[in-house]
């Protein structure tokens, strides 16, 4: 029996070859529905990584409620856990990335083994960005914290220009990200070029980049108002839906959204530089392309056929495929 009463060993009737593609919000739901189930797993492959985060700001508060001592074994191990986690977020979020980026191309993709693949696979340079993230988000947070303390202690306006710098400069630098991970695992750039190009898209695709700032800002605050001022019952499936539900949804609008802009100013040029056709893009032309102009010896009927019910079940081997970290070098926007 199938989920909700439907039954999916039955064939449908197929997806033409030549449909046209949806386009814009349209098809971002499309892409959306289709792979809603898979997000939630994916959401909760990239949630384990941040468990060590989670411990150390658990360990923390308990220290500071009185729970367990206080001294240096418990910071020690604060301390260890927290960079355990600054090491490995740049790496799972490429891991992240690879999985979303297959799901907006429609590319097949085996999901955990393609995630630890691409870990391993996209260490160094992810893993370097994930470092500076890390250092980025404290300064931006010892900047909220410290300069409104200083504005009220000292009253000097000085401190409001210093203020605004910081958070103008986290703006940016979360502008970065969303271009920084998708071109380490489509490019086979140097890290000095990929935080170049990031630069220079978060301000070349602004308009696409405020969208989805303003996405992020309202799903961020959804969630903290649920949690900080909802019911208690509220606050705690709120709580336990952040492992299931927001990265992945959030990084699959990022994906949508900035991954075209890579392949307009850096993948395309490359290609067109050589004189070849970026292969993202051929299954679009061959879409494109009158079929009835050739001699062709098979028709697709996909969109056609009627749907075929299965008789008994049938065990096989399932056939999977091969994908390279790097398919495109890239250009370093100038």
């Amino acid at each position: 029996m199938g989920l909700f009463g439907q039954n999916y060993e039955n064939a449908g009737v197929g997806i033409a070859k030549n449909a046209p593609k949806k386009k814009g919000f349209f098809r971002f739901m499309e892409i959306f529905g289709r792979k809603f189930w898979k997000l939630f797993g994916l959401n909760l492959l990239y949630s384990a990584f941040f468990l060590p985060l989670v411990a150390a700001i658990t360990l923390a508060f308990m220290m500071l409620g009185g729970r367990i001592p206080y001294g240096t074994p418990t910071l020690l191990l604060i301390a260890a856990l927290c960079i355990i986690f600054a090491v490995i977020f740049g790496p799972a979020t490429a891991g992240h990335t690879k999985i979303l980026r297959a799901y907006i191309l429609e590319k097949p993709v085996f999901m955990v083994h393609d995630f630890l693949k691409t870990f391993k696979s996209e260490f160094k340079y992810s893993c370097i960005v994930g470092l500076l993230d890390c250092f980025v988000a404290l300064c931006i947070i010892a900047a909220v914290y410290v300069y409104p303390i200083l504005i009220e202690t000292t009253g000097n306006k000085l401190f409001y220009i210093f203020f605004a710098i910081a958070l103008s400069l986290g703006l940016v630098a979360l502008m970065m990200n969303f271009y920084a991970f998708l071109m380490i695992i489509a490019t086979n750039l140097s890290l000095k070029n990929i935080i170049k190009n990031s630069l220079a898209l978060s301000i070349i695709a602004l308009k696409k980049n405020v969208i989805t700032l303003l996405v992020i800002a309202a799903f961020a605050a959804i969630f903290i108002l649920l949690i900080l001022f909802a019911e208690l019952s509220v606050s705690f499936v709120a709580l336990c839906l952040l492992q299931f539900l927001p990265a992945s949804w959030l990084g699959l609008v990022i994906c949508f959204n900035s991954y075209p802009s890579i392949q307009k100013y850096i993948i395309n040029p490359y290609y067109e530089q050589r004189g070849e056709i970026n292969p993202e893009l051929m299954g679009e032309i061959e879409t494109e392309h009158d079929p009835e102009s050739e001699d062709v010896l098979f028709e697709d009927m996909g969109g056609k056929e009627k749907p075929v019910v299965s008789g008994k079940k049938t065990k096989g081997k399932k056939s999977g495929g091969n994908s390279k970290s790097h398919n495109h070098k890239g250009k370093v926007i100038s």
